[in-house]
Order: C-alpha cells, then structure tokens, then sequence
C-alpha cells in the first residue's frame, strides 16, 4: 500500500533562559526515498549545553548529506554521527571554558523500514495506531533501577537523582549507543522523538493516543501544551520530532 509522511519538529524554551534542545527532520539532498530525524539535550551551563547538541545537529546533516545505502549501512550512519559529535564536542572543551554535553537521538527512515541509535535520555517511540510498540530505554540512573526492578516508572517520577546520566555525549568515557529497528513499516505507524521536558511530564499512553488522533503538528502542539500545564512554573527545554505514516 502506498503511504505519505506527515512530519513536524518543534520545540519549547520551557521556563529556562536559553534553549539548549535542538531538533530537525533533515531531507537527503540527492534521494527522496529517505529521511533523517535528529534530537539532542544539551547540558553544562551558560551556553554550554546548546554549543554540544548544536554539534550534533551539525553532524547528522554533515553526515547524511553523504549518505548512500550502497556504500554504507543504517548502522554505521548513525553510529558515526553519535561517535563523531562525541569527539568534537569532547574537543570544545580544550577551546572553551564551558563542560558542555548532549544526549542524542537519530533516526533514518527508507522504504518500509525505520532504524534509530540514540544515547542519554531522550527517548524515540514507535506507536502502531496508538498502541506502544517500543520505547528506548534510558542511560541513567533512575532507568536502570527500573531495568532491575529496584524502583517502579512512578517511584521514577520523584526520583532525587531522577537527571543523572550515566551515558552522554562529551563525557570521559566513550558514550554508550543502543539501536533499535522498525522491520517493517505500516499505515498507522508513528515515531516519536521527544527530551525530557517532554517525557517526564506526558505519559506513554497519552503520547500515543494524541500520535494517534491528530495530525503531526496538530499533536506536537497539543503535547508541549500539556506538558507545559503540568510544569509548575519550572519546565525544562522541550523538543518533539514526529514522523507519522498516512495512507498515500
């Protein structure tokens, strides 16, 4: 069955005093078969934290510009565009007396298949008309408490130590990247990428069922919306990419 894309990125200063997220829907510049969704979280003081997750904005388009299904795999893409934002931002602190760091999140999209890398926080969701198919998982502190059953999604929310990262880019240790795929793809599909400020205050189910009613921008409002209702005066950066599959 033929199918159309409905895509929309979007993002929200929250209550800070700069936005550090950035957020993107990159075509390739030669194929029209293909696309590239990126979100970064950037982190470490004044400035710092939009310098890094600019940098991985950078890379991404750098990288998928040259991208060519028979010269390179899903995988390797976007591998490298986690590895190689890593290292420049790693650099940036030689040069500047910032510390700054990112999560990441990166996804391509071909014909009837969707693969995505990330590391940190900030998540992508896979929703089939509504309905949760996969969710990746957190590299922090409160995350894997829950993966061993220490603490439940709930108990999560109040954590104290609910912002530790145990896995970024730009930190010491080499930063951890887990991958995930979309086999096959279908009318009624919709990814979902999406920072913190988003996340932890706008459930899974309700993410799920506004991909499933509204229209892609429509649903970017209406989730920033909500989340900002519910931010108390003290809401973080928010940043949404949604990549909806319509009947063509």
């Amino acid at each position: 069955m033929p199918f159309a894309i409905d895509a929309c990125a979007a993002m929200h200063i929250g209550d800070r005093s700069e936005q550090q997220d950035r957020v993107a829907i990159i075509p390739h510049p030669n194929r029209k078969d293909c696309l590239l969704a990126v979100l970064a979280d950037g982190m470490g003081g004044h400035s710092g934290g939009a310098m890094a997750a600019e940098q991985v904005l950078l890379k991404a388009k750098q990288n998928f510009s040259v991208y060519s299904p028979s010269d390179e795999s899903t995988k390797e893409l976007l591998n490298g565009v986690i590895e190689e934002a890593h290292v420049v931002i790693k650099l940036t602190r030689f040069t500047s007396e910032r510390d700054p760091h990112s999560t990441a999140v990166v996804m391509l999209m071909r014909p009837g298949v969707a693969e995505w890398a990330h590391c940190g926080d900030s998540r992508i969701y896979h929703f089939r008309r509504g309905k949760l198919v996969s969710r990746s998982q957190d590299h922090s502190l409160v995350g894997e408490l829950i993966r061993t059953n220490r603490i439940t999604e709930e108990m999560a929310q109040h954590h104290p130590q609910r912002n530790l990262l145990l896995s970024c880019l730009g930190a010491e240790r080499e930063p951890r990247i887990d991958s995930g795929k979309a086999p096959t793809i279908e009318v009624g599909d919709a990814f979902f990428l999406c920072s913190d400020g988003l996340w932890g205050l706008v459930g899974d189910a309700e993410i799920g069922d506004t991909l499933n009613r509204l229209d892609a921008r429509s649903a970017a409002r209406m989730l920033i919306d909500t989340a900002r209702s519910r931010s108390d005066g003290g809401g973080d950066n928010i940043s949404v990419a949604i990549v909806k599959i319509n009947p063509g």
